[in-house]
Protein backbone atom coordinates (compact mmCIF):
# COMPACT_ATOMS: atom_id res chain seq x y z
CA UNK A 1 0.00 0.00 0.00
CA UNK A 2 1.09 3.50 -0.80
CA UNK A 3 0.79 6.44 0.85
CA UNK A 4 0.32 9.43 0.17
CA UNK A 5 1.94 12.52 1.69
CA UNK A 6 0.92 15.93 2.21
CA UNK A 7 2.13 19.53 3.34
CA UNK A 8 -0.90 20.53 5.43
CA UNK A 9 -1.19 24.36 6.84
CA UNK A 10 -4.23 26.32 8.72
CA UNK A 11 -6.08 29.08 7.37
CA UNK A 12 -8.74 30.24 9.67
CA UNK A 13 -9.73 27.18 11.83
CA UNK A 14 -9.54 25.39 8.82
CA UNK A 15 -6.89 22.44 8.23
CA UNK A 16 -5.96 21.70 4.47
CA UNK A 17 -3.29 19.98 3.04
CA UNK A 18 -1.58 19.92 -0.46
CA UNK A 19 0.48 16.90 -2.03
CA UNK A 20 4.18 17.12 -0.89
CA UNK A 21 5.46 16.97 -4.19
CA UNK A 22 4.04 20.10 -5.73
CA UNK A 23 5.10 22.13 -2.69
CA UNK A 24 8.39 24.14 -3.85
CA UNK A 25 9.22 25.95 -0.26
CA UNK A 26 7.83 27.26 2.64
CA UNK A 27 8.70 30.70 3.00
CA UNK A 28 8.42 33.18 6.01
CA UNK A 29 6.31 36.28 5.26
CA UNK A 30 7.88 38.60 2.62
CA UNK A 31 6.91 41.92 1.78
CA UNK A 32 4.72 42.74 -1.45
CA UNK A 33 4.44 44.73 -4.12
CA UNK A 34 0.85 45.36 -5.00
CA UNK A 35 0.02 45.20 -8.33
CA UNK A 36 -2.73 47.63 -9.82
CA UNK A 37 -6.14 46.68 -10.99
CA UNK A 38 -5.26 42.86 -10.02
CA UNK A 39 -8.20 40.89 -8.65
CA UNK A 40 -8.75 40.67 -5.07
CA UNK A 41 -7.30 37.65 -4.64
CA UNK A 42 -3.73 38.64 -5.71
CA UNK A 43 -1.96 40.27 -2.50
CA UNK A 44 0.76 41.18 -4.93
CA UNK A 45 4.55 39.80 -5.88
CA UNK A 46 7.12 38.68 -3.57
CA UNK A 47 10.52 38.35 -4.98
CA UNK A 48 12.33 34.72 -3.95
CA UNK A 49 15.28 35.47 -4.45
CA UNK A 50 15.45 36.95 -7.77
CA UNK A 51 12.18 35.22 -9.19
CA UNK A 52 8.92 37.32 -9.35
CA UNK A 53 6.47 35.35 -8.00
CA UNK A 54 2.49 35.77 -7.41
CA UNK A 55 1.49 35.51 -3.93
CA UNK A 56 -2.32 34.59 -3.72
CA UNK A 57 -4.50 35.04 -0.57
CA UNK A 58 -5.89 31.65 0.30
CA UNK A 59 -8.32 33.77 3.12
CA UNK A 60 -9.60 36.08 0.27
CA UNK A 61 -9.92 32.88 -2.52
CA UNK A 62 -11.97 30.57 0.13
CA UNK A 63 -13.91 34.10 0.83
CA UNK A 64 -13.18 34.19 4.43
CA UNK A 65 -12.36 37.49 6.13
CA UNK A 66 -8.78 39.20 5.91
CA UNK A 67 -6.40 38.29 8.54
CA UNK A 68 -5.52 40.91 11.39
CA UNK A 69 -2.53 42.99 11.02
CA UNK A 70 -0.80 41.24 13.69
CA UNK A 71 -0.45 37.91 11.63
CA UNK A 72 1.79 38.21 9.17
CA UNK A 73 0.85 35.16 6.66
CA UNK A 74 3.34 32.46 5.64
CA UNK A 75 4.41 31.51 1.73
CA UNK A 76 3.75 28.21 0.50
CA UNK A 77 5.30 28.10 -3.13
CA UNK A 78 3.54 25.55 -5.17
CA UNK A 79 4.07 24.38 -8.85
CA UNK A 80 2.08 24.87 -11.33
CA UNK A 81 1.36 24.57 -15.13
CA UNK A 82 2.52 28.73 -15.18
CA UNK A 83 5.26 28.49 -12.68
CA UNK A 84 5.42 29.03 -9.18
CA UNK A 85 3.04 30.79 -7.20
CA UNK A 86 3.02 31.44 -3.34
CA UNK A 87 -0.51 30.38 -1.19
CA UNK A 88 -0.57 32.97 1.59
CA UNK A 89 -1.75 30.85 4.46
CA UNK A 90 -2.40 31.68 8.46
CA UNK A 91 0.36 28.67 9.76
CA UNK A 92 2.03 25.97 8.89
CA UNK A 93 1.22 22.47 10.07
CA UNK A 94 3.40 19.20 9.18
CA UNK A 95 4.47 16.73 6.60
CA UNK A 96 1.30 13.71 6.92
CA UNK A 97 1.03 10.70 5.08
CA UNK A 98 -1.92 9.30 4.63
CA UNK A 99 -3.92 6.27 3.38
CA UNK A 100 -5.05 6.84 0.17
CA UNK A 101 -8.14 4.21 0.61
CA UNK A 102 -9.59 6.98 3.16
CA UNK A 103 -9.84 9.29 0.80
CA UNK A 104 -13.63 11.00 0.89
CA UNK A 105 -15.84 13.83 -1.32
CA UNK A 106 -15.99 17.11 0.22
CA UNK A 107 -18.67 16.98 2.64
CA UNK A 108 -22.41 18.69 2.00
CA UNK A 109 -20.93 21.16 4.93
CA UNK A 110 -18.86 22.82 2.68
CA UNK A 111 -20.34 25.47 0.64
CA UNK A 112 -19.43 28.16 -2.30
CA UNK A 113 -16.11 28.80 -3.44
CA UNK A 114 -14.54 26.33 -0.57
CA UNK A 115 -15.93 23.61 -2.53
CA UNK A 116 -14.59 24.43 -5.76
CA UNK A 117 -11.41 24.37 -4.64
CA UNK A 118 -11.53 21.50 -2.39
CA UNK A 119 -10.96 18.12 -4.20
CA UNK A 120 -11.89 15.98 -1.28
CA UNK A 121 -10.90 15.24 2.77
CA UNK A 122 -9.32 12.61 4.87
CA UNK A 123 -10.70 11.83 8.50
CA UNK A 124 -7.41 12.84 10.63
CA UNK A 125 -7.10 12.82 14.05
CA UNK A 126 -10.33 14.37 15.27
CA UNK A 127 -10.40 17.02 12.19
CA UNK A 128 -11.07 16.87 8.39
CA UNK A 129 -7.75 17.48 6.15
CA UNK A 130 -9.07 19.54 3.35
CA UNK A 131 -7.28 18.64 0.24
CA UNK A 132 -6.45 21.82 -1.79
CA UNK A 133 -7.36 21.93 -5.93
CA UNK A 134 -3.98 23.68 -6.21
CA UNK A 135 -4.97 24.58 -10.02
CA UNK A 136 -7.90 25.95 -9.31
CA UNK A 137 -7.10 27.87 -5.82
CA UNK A 138 -4.32 29.80 -8.02
CA UNK A 139 -6.58 30.46 -11.03
CA UNK A 140 -7.45 33.96 -10.51
CA UNK A 141 -9.89 34.56 -13.15
CA UNK A 142 -12.42 32.37 -10.96
CA UNK A 143 -12.05 35.30 -8.30
CA UNK A 144 -11.66 38.27 -10.54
Amino acid sequence: MSLHTYCTFYIDNFFFGVEVEKVQEIVRYQEMTRVPLAPEVVRGLINLRGQIVVAIDLRRQLGLPDRTDDHKPMNVIVRTADGPVSLLVDDIGDVVEVDPDQFDSPPDTLQGIARELIRGVYKFEGRLLLVLDIERATAVSAAA
